[in-house]
C-alpha cells in the first residue's frame, strides 16, 4: 500500500480550505483518508499562523512509515523545517511561451515590412516615370532610354541609405 500526505479539498466553492491528509494513493483526491494530519487555508494571509497547521508528530510518524508527501505538502514541509530543502530545476521557467514568441516574430515582422513599405513606394512613384520616358523616346534613341534608367538607380541608392541609417536610430528609440 503506497501511503501519500496530500491536500484533500473542502469548503464551497471559490473558497477553498483543505485538510493535510495521510491516504492510500489509490484513492481520489477527496476521498476516505486514514488520518487527518492538519489544515491549510490558502485565503488567509501569507504570515497568518491559522494558514496551515500541521500535526507534526503524526507527520514524522507517516514519514517514518514510507508516506511520501506531495510536491505542495513537501513544500510547506521545508518551510516548517522537517525536511531538507530540495533543489528544483525548471529550465523553461525564464523562456516564453509559444504564443509570446509568435507575438514577437509578428512584431518583427511588422517593423520589417514598414520599413521595406516606403522604399518599394519610391520604387513605384519612379515606375510611372520609366514608362512615360519610355513612350517618349523612339526606338532608334535607346541608348537615351538607358540614361534616364541609371539615374533612377543612381536616386534610389541615397534613399537606400538613408533608410539604413534611420533603423538603427529606431531601433535605439526602442531601448
Amino acid at each position: 500500500m503506497a501511503m501519500k500526505i496530500r491536500l484533500a479539498r473542502g469548503g464551497s466553492k471559490k473558497r477553498p480550505f483543505y485538510r493535510i491528509v495521510a491516504a492510500d494513493s489509490r484513492m481520489p483526491r477527496d476521498g476516505r483518508f486514514i488520518e487527518k494530519l492538519g489544515t491549510y487555508s490558502p485565503l488567509l494571509p501569507k504570515d497568518s499562523e491559522e494558514r496551515v497547521k500541521m500535526d507534526m508528530d503524526r507527520i514524522n510518524y507517516w514519514l517514518g512509515e514510507g508516506a511520501q508527501p506531495t510536491d505542495r505538502i513537501s513544500r510547506m514541509l521545508e518551510v516548517a523545517g522537517v525536511i531538507e530543502k530540495k533543489d528544483r530545476n525548471n529550465p523553461q521557467k525564464a523562456e516564453p511561451s509559444q504564443k509570446a514568441k509568435d507575438r514577437a516574430q509578428e512584431k518583427v515582422d511588422k517593423l520589417s515590412a514598414t520599413e521595406e513599405a516606403p522604399a518599394e513606394e519610391a520604387a513605384a512613384e519612379e515606375a510611372p516615370a520609366k514608362e512615360a520616358a519610355a513612350e517618349e523616346a523612339p526606338a532608334k534613341e535607346a541608348a537615351a532610354e538607358e540614361a534616364p534608367a541609371e539615374e533612377a538607380a543612381a536616386e534610389e541608392a541615397p534613399a537606400k541609405e538613408a533608410a539604413a541609417e534611420e533603423a538603427p536610430a529606431k531601433e535605439a528609440e526602442k531601448k
